[in-house]
């Protein structure tokens, strides 16, 4: 196997024990989708981070108010801003008015993190979700934000969605000052914005991204669809397609990044470089999802997924094969390479049961040559992660809905939590448990129970969860279809009692969600204790005919006889009967 040589994001990413998210999105326009929502996707992958669902309730503050500023990664105050005088209620990812952010952490050059700024990518989803009533307006308060009082994170990705629009943000800070003839910092031309590009998801296709910057080229503002922040208002002009500050292009070439031409800048290329890393960690996640909605057309690019051939860079966006339901749209969430040539349950690695999950570090060397385990978007350390749905035929806090999930992605269940909801149930609520400390009525540690159980025993039990998971989102997905113009109809006669309905609906469902995992928990701990296999019939276990409280012969599966052959290669003389 060739030598590797892994980017700096890369080995921040799953070389060392750095919190930084490295996550996923998939961002689904209004013509992408059956029934003309808009969806954003979101696994929130880190190895410390606790799956719960976080609610910010609306507010009204006096003027002058300030609030402080806490990273979301470390918790470490970065400083305080002025607050808003009027803020938005946000259930997790997604506000009142239906608009959701996600993110995926690109870090890009090293010399490009700004610490004058106090502003860090969580603070800036979190605020923007508060004050912002479309993904346009979203964009502008970013901005807002970032140029008062600095961007204090590495490179980003975030998908900004609301009921219309699907947009694409990437930012990056200016780490490297400018400097002067003189030599000196050049305080007018540094300035703490950072260089960042938007562009909106044309309608019909599907974007994404993944731990690497997407955006090369882009319309520049003599286009009829872009336009600089110099003229940053005019962002609500529903005609324009594309923003990006105004400094993107010159701040780069201020600083020795990009000599050429303005119309061939290429934001990617130039704040985060594509490398073997990149596209096989990163850039494949994206590929994997693409592959399930537009087969045909992603698989001449499997070669750049693998890392084999960076000049085949597939595209930003792609048009479905089919419009998605909200059933294809979680099935973007849960993959582990199946069916390609990265097949997470096909090498030896997956073991006996074809586990596709791989403890880390991601690299490893063996005798001076460099090694990889594949990085999924399924992957066991995810601390939740959602389906954001933003549907205009309702009114907002009927038409938003956050399918929330704890845990892997492959093994968790989308839970439906209206946008507008004011009672966040108890199960997957802040405080109900943390990393350092379990409790049994936590989603999170439950799910985390069946998930590291599946996993001694992968291939077997899968088979008796992704039942029960496909059951809890069948019935979801149908009541929600079956009840939202009911809920509208509440709402609209009696706000208050239209809202009451949505927090009985959600907390019910997340409820149900809770109890009948921990009866699958109970019955995969009977069904597969010390390794026997209960034989059992239509989810009851069969007695030995004589005694109800005493089992059938349980079955004792063979291992698959390549694992034999391991064994004997190893061992067999030791082992062989005489």
């Amino acid at each position: 196997m060739k030598k590797i040589f892994l980017s700096a994001l890369c080995y921040m990413l799953f070389t060392t024990s750095s919190n930084i998210h490295a996550c996923t999105n998939f961002l689904v326009t209004k013509g992408a989708s059956k029934d003309g929502s808009t969806f954003i996707t979101y696994a929130a992958d880190s190895h410390t981070l606790y799956g719960e669902l976080y609610y910010r309730p609306a507010a009204n503050y006096p003027a002058g108010t300030m609030m402080d500023i806490y990273e979301w990664d470390s918790g470490k105050k970065l400083g305080q801003i002025k607050q808003a005088i009027q803020t938005y209620s946000v259930v997790g990812n997604i506000n009142e008015h239906q608009v959701a952010i996600g993110e995926t952490t690109f870090t890009g050059l090293d010399t490009l993190q700004d610490k004058r700024g106090i502003i860090d990518y969580g603070s800036l989803i979190y605020i923007t979700l508060q004050r912002a009533k479309t993904a346009r307006e979203a964009i502008m308060i970013f901005h807002q934000l970032v140029s008062e009082y600095g961007y204090y994170s590495t490179g980003e990705s975030f998908s900004i969605s609301d009921p219309n629009e699907v947009w694409i943000l990437e930012m990056i800070g200016k780490g490297s000052p400018i400097l002067d003839k003189k030599g000196n910092v050049d305080t007018k031309a540094w300035t703490l914005s950072p260089v960042w590009v938007a562009m909106r998801i044309p309608d019909g296709y599907v974007s994404g991204h993944a731990n690497q910057a997407r955006i090369t080229t882009f319309p520049l503002e003599n286009g009829k669809t872009s336009i600089s922040t110099k003229n940053i208002s005019k962002i609500f002009n529903s005609s324009v397609e594309v923003v990006y500050s105004y400094d993107v292009i010159s701040y780069a070439k201020a600083i020795g990044l990009y000599a050429g031409k303005d119309a061939d800048f290429s934001f990617s290329d130039t704040y985060n470089p594509l490398n073997f890393g990149a596209a096989r960690f990163c850039e494949a996640r994206v590929w994997a999802g693409f592959m399930k909605i537009n087969p045909e057309e992603m698989a001449k690019y499997e070669d750049y997924a693998r890392g084999d051939n960076l000049k085949n860079r597939m595209p930003l966006w792609i048009k479905p094969t089919n419009k998605l339901s909200v059933q294809d749209v979680f099935s973007l969430m849960r993959d582990h390479y199946e069916g390609t040539s990265m097949d997470m349950t096909k090498d030896v690695g997956a073991g006996p049961y074809a586990c596709p999950y791989r403890w880390r570090p991601m690299t490893w060397d063996y005798k001076g040559v460099d090694y990889i385990h594949e990085r999924a978007i399924s992957t066991q350390q995810t601390g939740f992660s959602f389906v954001a749905q933003s549907r205009s035929k309702y009114p907002n806090p009927v038409g938003g809905i956050i399918w929330f999930g704890v845990d892997d992605s492959y093994t968790s269940v989308y839970m439906p939590v209206f946008c507008s909801i004011t009672k966040i149930p108890h199960y997957i609520a802040t405080g109900n448990g943390d990393m350092m400390t379990y409790s049994p009525t936590s989603a999170f540690w439950l799910f985390n129970q069946v998930s590291n159980y599946a996993y001694t025993r992968y291939s077997d039990m899968i088979k008796d969860i992704l039942p029960v998971q496909n059951e809890l989102e069948s019935t979801f997905i149908q009541m929600v279809e079956q009840q939202s113009e009911k809920f509208a109809a509440e709402y609209k006669a009696n706000k208050e009692a239209g809202i009451e309905s949505l927090n009985k609906f959600s907390n019910n469902a997340v409820a149900n969600t809770f109890n009948r995992w921990k009866e699958l928990y109970a019955f995969l701990l009977v069904k597969y204790i010390d390794g026997n296999v209960k034989i059992e019939k239509d989810g009851k276990f069969l007695n030995n005919g004589n005694n109800e409280h005493l089992p059938a012969s349980p079955d004792h599966p063979r291992y698959p006889d390549w694992y034999y052959k391991l064994i004997i290669d190893d061992a067999g003389d030791n082992l062989r009967a005489k």
